[in-house]
């Protein structure tokens, strides 16, 4: 069966409609994740909201426990993630307001821990195809269907933050050939692959980087503005995708038994220690 995540900002979660709805505390051994997970239905459906910056805003990006954010959702039976994200914009025809549905990222974040298998096993994962094609899919019709200007596939540069690009790095950037750029998508998308998780990102577009010479500086205000206007639009996004993401749901998607010839460590290292803190992420190979 499968259960869908969310992971954004608070504003998403006051979708109209919502029944059931609870706020659970999940611990995992990573420590806490970003905020309690809301549970609820939504036209007799089940899905799981995470707010990846807490509510109020409260953790910067580098801070985010992003290991305890994907393990806490795989505990709750989450198999797919839609992340929706508020992004800078890198191409010119893609101007606020306008969403991205990504396919491919530049990871250039450095303060982070990256994988759930950073001690005693060892497992390497492929990002080539990083994002869910079925998920894509859904998110594509969804804005199709509520007249959403987009984008399909895109490439997302993650850079550190929590301060905006230097003028020399967005031209950098945009030299890359990167379409958007922001701070909260990695470790995450890595990290779901390291869950089998199914994972896409709807990334909205608020301001142009500091490299548009009518744009050159980018301000909160002004994100805020674009961003709340965004949330509407992704609440609506949200809803549809729920109503329709299992009919797309691929055969061969790339995070289906990714881990199968993924650990390369010998059993004989293995610590009950390290199998227990990965019993969530991995139980599926390493008990077998």
């Amino acid at each position: 069966m499968s259960k869908l995540g969310i992971m954004g900002g608070s504003g998403l979660y006051s979708i109209e409609g919502l029944e059931d709805s609870k706020w659970i505390t999940i611990d995992t051994p990573w420590g806490s994740p970003s905020d309690q997970i809301l549970q609820a239905r939504l036209k007799g459906k089940e899905i799981f909201f995470l707010p990846r910056h807490a509510r109020g805003h409260t953790i910067s990006p580098s801070n985010i426990n992003f290991r305890a954010n994907i393990d806490a959702l795989k505990q709750l039976g989450v198999t797919d993630i839609i992340s929706m994200s508020a992004v800078g914009s890198l191409k010119e025809n893609l101007e606020p307001g306008k969403f991205v549905i990504i396919d491919q990222f530049i990871d250039r974040t450095f303060a982070r821990v990256k994988t759930f298998f950073d001690k005693e096993i060892v497992a390497h994962v492929s990002m080539a195809k990083p994002t869910s094609p079925g998920l894509m899919k859904t998110c594509e019709k969804a804005l199709q269907k509520l007249n959403i200007p987009y984008q399909q596939g895109g490439t997302y540069l993650v850079m550190e933050g929590p301060q905006f690009s230097s003028l020399a790095e967005s031209n950098m950037y945009r030299n890359w050939g990167a379409d958007v750029i922001g701070m909260t998508n990695m470790p995450e998308a890595k990290l779901a692959r390291e869950a089998e998780i199914r994972y896409a990102t709807v990334a909205m577009v608020t301001d142009f980087d500091c490299w548009h010479p009518d744009h050159d500086d980018v301000s909160v205000e002004q994100v805020i503005k674009t961003l709340l206007k965004n949330t509407e639009q992704a609440k609506k996004v949200v809803t549809e995708v729920l109503m329709s993401f299992e009919e797309d749901i691929a055969d061969n998607d790339p995070a289906h038994h990714c881990l199968n010839f993924a650990i390369i460590t010998d059993k004989k290292a293995w610590t009950k220690k390290t199998l227990k803190n990965l019993s969530t992420i991995a139980g599926r190979v390493l008990n077998n």
